[in-house]
This record gives structure tokens, C-alpha cells and sequence, in this order.
């Protein structure tokens, strides 16, 4: 057992006595820390500027407390407005936007063919959905939604008409008054054979509709399109309302708006939620409301900060920025906590006011904060070489947080420090006999240090190889990713989305793009020629279901009224409404699109079907040359990139482990430091990718931005550790009495940090985008890890590396002294 809180006078006293020395060494000019009585002496070292004196910021807010309040007041009424101006980007296509000529092609096509931007997807389920009662209240519905402004159009089983009939216009499928008997019988059984209709926008079972709305493009990117859902949602309540029919809705603006409406009120609780938990972990162990202020406010006050830059700067809220806000609390929260602790260390251990404690803090635990905030400031940059837009501002806004942080860190502990510490002496003769909790950290730090250096060869060993075998498994996990992953999971959207999969197909387009060359008219014998060709592919292509292009006009026309003649086709496309002729023909009748429909399904599974279709078409491309054919929309995008760029960001992240190592051993100027970050470093991103491999989930966007993110933040407790290390180590003394003091002084600042890193990333769970839930509990999970690996892997390596350095420079000193 370690040490209990009952029994620590003598080692609170050695503890405290440690630290003071230490800080004293500082104080008073010395290299290095000074030691305890009885310690072999040793000369004063010459330590370089660990952070090429950056921390110092904090000495100038130090010496200027009020100005540099005002100048912080003022600064956070200018970000307020800033935060105002942050709108959300809530498009589906933001993980895959980026400048490759394949996106701009989507981009054209969505333009082109404005259908499944804009289109809101009704799915109405029921038993006796074909009954004559239910029948009459869909279609008392869907009269009502044509009526809705903002509603441009809509399709539906009732759009259907009958085949036309000696030149007159087609008549509609369902007369004004439905027959009954027989004659409904008669019907009904029309309607489910009916090629437009059958397997499209009714089930086979006859159980489930479709009906399609199509919204004016302008209310869909506007504030409006909540309104407009919200009355088309009325709607479908007041219609069905005595039925057992029941309506949910779907499509492209009501997912926008469910993330929409998940981002807005994500903000507001991981801001309640990570201030409240990071204000409990402070007033449980520092036990006083000030400390508690010192620790909190900086973090809160960065937060505000950094979205208030953001917000000026024209940054857009998405799936992934929004976790900026509880990222930047737990950046700044950590190193707060730190400075914070130090301060109060140095005020119960020797006394000192609140001046020369916040010097001596910036001075000492300063350093070790810059290098965290460069580190995890790296982990961003590495993200800067995606190929998606969306993760590159992501990399690009966390980068400008990490500065802004700390900043914040640095200028305000000392100001807060300074401005609201009172009574030192009434606090330090209150709090030095009852320090309980810090106590205890500090008991269970000296057990862990005692034990992890007892064996330092052993356990390094046994730490290599775990980091080896998770290693192997994570070179196994395989890339993942779905649409539904990006759209709150709770709410209907999703929900439809399922039972249109489930019933007809799918509900996510897959569009072969048919642009035609020079000459060549919608009308031209080949251009039909090439359109039929092409849908006679798609629709045999496996996995692809509900085609729809001209051709299914066309043929529809030849089957039922024998007319297969160019002039009736151009006839029947001309009475079609132009929001339903625009989805398969562009304005200027110079290209086409044959639309299919795939289940949303991960995109491993996706793509052999897509390949297979593009590879199907070259037999057209060969047969209509000057015709371009080519394999678009979201689904096919997804497929063929989403492997790609989650590749490429694994690999961007071996690349980050290697150079924040070398950045860390050039800071610290040893290769053995270089050495001994690299197993704790790479050990929760590891372990953490076990679990995703055990739990079946493999790697997507999320999982590998939030290993990414956290590789940079779990490195905080590594890195002051060997800050610490570094002035308590000595060269002519054992390593392990440098790891045992240096981990008493910093190990119970590095745990607290821990949680509240692990606390303030678990607000995310609470989301209802799945893939911030995955963000959250995964980076909270590798948080928790990265304290694991601190004390268990750190300390073990550390020792083991330096016994082994100094040995070698042992045997170097030999021959010198021989001659």
C-alpha cells in the first residue's frame, strides 16, 4: 500500500520542504534547484531557456496588473460581437469539399440539377396504407403541402398519370373522386404496377410512400428553413391525426437542420458542462474560491477569445469545429491548473506573497506551458495537410485557439493572482494542517515513483512490448465511414432515411452525369441512344435501385401508349413541371443525369459497387464517343475518398509522432528526452485504436481527428514532467531520486489536469451527432490513457534511459582519464 493521509507529517514536511528549496533555487538566481538537507552537493548547472523565453508574457502582465485587466476587458467585448457573427455550416458535403476536379463536378451537378440539395423526403408508413380512408388522407396531405409557401413542388404516387391517349394531355391516375368496390380494387392494383410508382415512391408491400418536396433553394440556406419544417411537420401532425398512418421526414435541408439545431445546442452545454466540472475539480482541491476563479476564469476567458477571433475571421461552425470550445478548455485548463498549483505550492512551502509566488510559477511551470500549447499547436498543422476542406479549417482554427490560449494562460493567472489573492498568511495557516487531497495525490505519486523506478529495465520491457502488440492491431483497423454518422442519430431524419433503405432501395442518389458534345441536341437520335444505354447499365448494376432518367419517360410511353416517337416524349417533358424536369435535365438541354439510389451503407461496401458501375459504363464511352460519362454525387464521392483521406490523415499522424519527438528532444536539447516521450506519446493513441478495432467501429473521420488532437494534448503531462525532471535531475546522483522529486512536486497538478482533459472532452457524448460522440468519449478515453502512460511508462523509461545514458558516457570519461 502506499502511504495513507493518516500518516504524513514527516512526508508532507519533506514534500514541502523539497518544494520549497526548489522554488528557492529559482528565486534567488541559482541554475538549478537547490536540495534537500542531507543531499550530496553538486555544482549549479547552466539550464537554457527551455521556451526561448516566451513565458514571460506572463511578467509583464505581472507587472502591470490593471492595464492588463483593461486591455483583456476590452478585447472581450470586441470577441463577444465576434461570437455573434459565427454562423454553422451544415452542408453534408463539407467533410469532401476541396479543389479536386471531381468535387467541382459535384459542385456543378448540384447546380445544374438542383434536386437532392433542396429536396425534403416524406416517408408515410402503415398497414392500411392503401386502404380508401388512408388513401384519402395522404392525398388531403399532400394537397396541403403544395400550399405551403416555400414549397415549390412535390411529387408523389398521385403525380402519376395514364398513359395519353390520341394527342390529348395524360389524364391523372387518381380520378378527383376515388371509385369504390371494385373499381377501387381495379385501381389500387394500377397504382402498384404502375412503372413510375412501383419500387419509387411506393413500397412493394404497399405499406410505405414517398412523397417528395421540393423547397425554394433560396429559404433552404436562410433561418427560414426552420420555420418551413416546422410547418410542414404541423402539417403532417393535423392530417394524419386520426390514422395509423404515420409521416417522418428526411432529405438533405431537414438533416441540415437537425445538425443545425445539434451544433447550436452542443455549444451551449459543453460551455455549461465543461465550466461547471472544471470549476468543481478546482474548488475540491485548491479549497478556496479565489484559486478556483485563478484556474477557471483564464480558460473561459480564452474560450471567448478564441471564438470571437474565429467569428471575426469568418470561420463557420461544423460537425468538428464546434468541439472547439471544449477543446480550448481543456488546452487552457490544464496549463491554468498548473500555474495555479504552483503558485499555491509556493505560498504553503515557503511563505511567499502573491507577487514573487505568481513570478516564481510563470518562471518554472511557464516553459513547460509554451511546449504544450506548441505541441498540441502541431497536432493542428498536421491536420492542415488533409485533403478536406472541413478538417483544414479545422487545423487552421484550432491552431489560431492553441495561440490565443495561451496567451490568455499567461497573461491572466498572474493578473487574476495578483487582483484577487488576499490574506495569504490567514490562508496558508488555514489550509497547510488540512491539505488532504492534494496530500493524498501526493502520497500516491511518491508510491508510483518508488515502484515504476524499483525495476526500471523490467517494466520498460514490458512497456515495449505492450506498445508493440497494440501497434500490430492497429495497423489492422480499417477505414470507416457513413453519411448517417454525420446527422444526429435521434431524431427522425435518420430514422426515414432507414425505412426508405429498407423499402426502396435507398434513399442516397448516385447520378451518372451525361454531358452531350457540340451538335448534339437533348432530342438527337444518339442522345437518346446514350441515355437508354447508360440507364440500362445503372439499373442493372447491383447494389443500385429506383434509376429514374428520360428514359424511364420513354419507355413508359412506348409500353402503355405505344408511342415511342420523339415529338410525344417532347410533349409529355413539356407539361412537366419544371422543378421535376429539372432533376434529370439541365436548363439549357446540353446534359442529363440517370439517378440511381443506394441504402446508406459504409463506404467499404459502397465502393465496389461504384467501381463496378464506372468500369460497366466504358463500354458506353466507347460506343458514344464525344459523349462524357461520368460517375458522380455524394455517395460515390464519399466512397472513393473517404479511405483515401482517412489513409492519408493515419499517415500525416506517424509523421506528427515523429516530428513533435524531435521537437520535443530539440526544446530540451537531449536525445534522451526525445527518446523517453516517444512509448507514453504513441501509447494512447494505440491502446485506443485496440479498442476501436475490438468494438468493430474501425478508423473514421472523428476517430482519427480526435487520436489526432489528443496525441498533442496527451503529451502535457510529459512534458512537465521532464520540465520538472530537468531541474530535479542531477548528474552525479542516482535518476531515480530526480524521478521520485520531480514526480512528488508535479505529479498530483498532472493528475488533476488529466481529469479535467478527460471531463471536458466527455461533454461531447452528450451530443446528438454520433460522430462528436465517437470525438468525445474516445479523446477522453485517450486522455485518461495518456495519465496511465505517465506514470506507468514515463517514469520506468525515463530512468532506464538515463541509467543507461550516463553509463555510457561513463565508459566514454575512461579513456580520457587515463591519458
Amino acid at each position: 500500500m502506499f502511504p495513507d493521509a493518516a500518516s504524513p507529517p514527516e512526508f508532507r514536511g519533506e514534500v514541502a520542504r523539497i518544494a520549497a528549496l526548489t522554488y528557492e533555487a529559482l528565486a534567488s538566481g541559482q541554475s538549478g534547484p537547490a536540495r534537500p538537507e542531507g543531499a550530496p552537493s553538486s555544482r549549479p548547472r547552466a539550464l537554457h531557456r527551455l521556451a526561448w523565453g516566451i513565458e514571460r508574457i506572463g511578467l509583464v502582465a505581472l507587472r502591470f496588473p490593471v492595464p492588463a485587466a483593461i486591455l483583456v476587458l476590452a478585447l472581450s467585448v470586441g470577441a463577444a460581437f465576434g461570437v455573434a457573427r459565427i454562423k454553422v455550416d451544415d452542408s453534408l458535403s463539407q467533410l469532401f469539399r476541396s479543389e479536386t476536379p471531381e468535387f467541382k463536378q459535384y459542385e456543378e451537378v448540384s447546380r445544374r440539377f438542383p434536386s437532392s440539395e433542396f429536396d425534403v423526403l416524406l416517408v408515410v408508413e402503415g398497414k392500411d396504407l392503401l386502404e380508401r380512408d388512408s388513401l384519402e388522407k395522404l392525398r388531403d396531405l399532400v394537397t396541403d403541402l403544395q400550399l405551403i409557401d416555400g414549397v415549390r413542388g412535390l411529387v408523389s404516387l398521385f403525380s402519376a398519370r395514364q398513359p395519353p391517349e390520341k394527342g390529348r394531355l395524360p389524364a391523372a391516375l387518381f380520378p378527383e373522386e376515388l371509385p369504390q368496390g371494385a373499381e377501387y380494387d381495379a385501381l389500387i392494383e394500377r397504382v402498384r404496377s404502375n412503372e413510375i410508382i412501383r419500387g419509387r415512391l411506393l413500397s412493394e408491400d404497399g405499406e410505405l410512400a414517398l412523397v417528395v418536396l421540393a423547397l425554394d433553394p433560396g429559404i433552404v440556406g436562410g433561418n427560414e428553413l426552420r420555420t418551413l419544417i416546422g410547418e410542414i411537420r404541423k402539417t403532417i401532425a393535423e392530417d394524419l391525426a386520426g390514422s395509423d398512418l404515420r409521416g417522418e421526414l428526411s432529405g438533405v435541408p431537414v438533416m441540415q437542420l437537425e445538425i443545425r439545431n445539434a451544433v447550436e445546442r452542443d455549444r451551449l452545454v459543453y460551455n455549461t458542462v465543461g465550466f461547471v466540472a472544471g470549476c468543481t475539480i478546482a474548488i475540491l482541491f485548491f479549497r478556496r474560491v479565489s484559486f478556483m476563479i485563478i484556474a477557471a476564469a483564464p480558460p473561459l476567458l480564452a474560450i471567448l477569445l478564441a471564438l470571437g477571433t474565429l467569428g471575426w475571421l469568418g470561420f463557420r461552425l461544423n460537425m468538428f469545429l464546434n468541439v472547439m470550445t471544449p477543446l480550448i478548455m481543456v488546452i487552457s485548463f490544464s496549463d491554468s491548473m498548473q500555474l495555479t498549483y504552483g503558485a499555491r505550492v509556493r505560498m504553503l512551502s515557503f511563505g511567499e506573497d502573491r507577487f514573487e509566488a505568481m513570478r516564481n510559477a510563470i518562471l518554472i511551470i511557464g516553459p513547460a506551458c509554451v511546449l504544450t500549447h506548441a505541441t498540441a499547436g502541431l497536432s493542428f498543422i498536421a491536420l492542415l495537410f488533409s485533403n478536406s476542406d472541413l478538417i483544414r479549417t479545422f487545423g487552421e482554427a484550432g491552431l489560431i485557439a492553441t495561440m490565443i490560449a495561451l496567451i490568455a494562460v499567461l497573461t491572466l493567472v498572474p493578473v487574476l493572482g495578483v487582483l484577487l489573492l488576499r490574506n495569504e498568511a490567514k490562508f496558508v495557516a488555514k489550509v497547510r494542517a488540512s491539505d488532504f487531497g492534494l496530500d493524498l495525490l501526493r502520497s500516491f505519486c511518491a508510491w508510483i515513483a518508488a515502484r515504476m523506478v524499483s525495476r526500471p529495465g523490467l517494466y520498460s520491457l514490458i512497456s515495449l512490448s505492450i506498445v508493440g502488440a497494440l501497434g500490430y492491431v492497429y495497423a489492422n483497423l480499417e477505414p470507416r465511414y457513413r453519411l448517417a454518422d454525420q446527422v444526429p442519430d435521434k431524431q427522425q431524419a435518420v430514422a426515414a432515411s432507414s425505412r426508405i433503405d429498407a423499402k426502396l432501395t435507398g434513399a442516397n442518389p448516385v447520378d451518372v452525369l451525361i454531358e452531350f458534345p457540340k451538335g448534339k441536341s437533348l432530342y438527337d437520335p444518339a442522345t437518346l441512344a446514350t441515355i437508354a444505354a447508360v440507364h440500362a447499365i445503372v439499373e442493372k448494376q447491383a447494389g443500385v435501385g429506383n434509376v429514374l432518367s428520360l428514359e424511364t419517360l420513354r419507355r413508359w410511353l412506348a409500353e402503355r401508349a405505344g408511342r415511342s416517337d420523339v415529338a410525344t416524349l417532347k410533349q409529355y417533358v413539356d407539361i412537366l413541371p419544371a422543378h421535376l424536369v429539372r432533376r434529370f435535365i439541365a436548363a439549357e438541354q446540353d446534359a442529363v443525369v440517370v439517378s440511381g439510389r443506394v441504402p446508406d451503407v459504409d463506404a467499404s461496401r459502397l465502393l465496389p459497387v461504384v467501381d463496378a458501375l464506372d468500369r460497366a459504363l466504358d463500354k458506353v464511352r466507347a460506343e458514344h464517343p464525344g459523349y462524357s460519362i461520368a460517375v458522380t454525387g455524394l455517395s460515390a464521392i464519399a466512397a472513393r475518398n473517404s479511405a483515401n483521406m482517412i489513409g492519408k490523415l493515419n499517415r500525416g499522424l506517424t509523421v506528427e509522432i515523429v516530428f513533435v519527438a524531435a521537437f520535443i528532444g530539440l526544446a530540451f536539447r537531449s536525445p534522451v528526452t526525445m527518446l523517453v516521450s516517444i512509448l507514453p506519446g504513441v501509447f494512447p493513441i494505440l491502446v485506443s485504436g485496440t479498442l476501436l478495432w475490438a468494438t468493430g467501429q474501425g478508423l473514421q473521420f472523428a476517430s482519427i481527428v480526435a487520436l489526432t488532437v489528443s496525441f498533442g494534448l496527451g503529451l502535457s503531462a510529459t512534458i512537465h514532467f521532464l520540465n520538472r525532471l530537468r531541474l530535479e535531475d542531477h548528474p552525479d546522483e542516482d535518476p531515480a531520486i530526480g524521478i521520485e522529486r520531480a514526480t512528488v512536486l508535479v505529479g498530483p497538478a498532472l493528475i488533476l489536469t488529466s481529469v479535467v482533459l478527460a471531463c471536458g472532452l466527455a461533454v461531447t457524448v452528450f451530443s446528438d451527432l454520433p460522430s462528436l460522440r465517437l470525438f468525445g468519449w474516445l479523446s477522453a478515453f485517450a486522455m485518461i490513457t495518456a495519465l496511465v502512460a505517465d506514470l506507468l511508462i514515463l517514469r520506468p523509461t525515463a530512468m532506464f534511459l538515463l541509467r543507461l545514458s550516463r553509463r555510457a558516457k561513463a565508459r566514454s570519461a575512461l579513456p580520457k582519464a587515463a591519458e
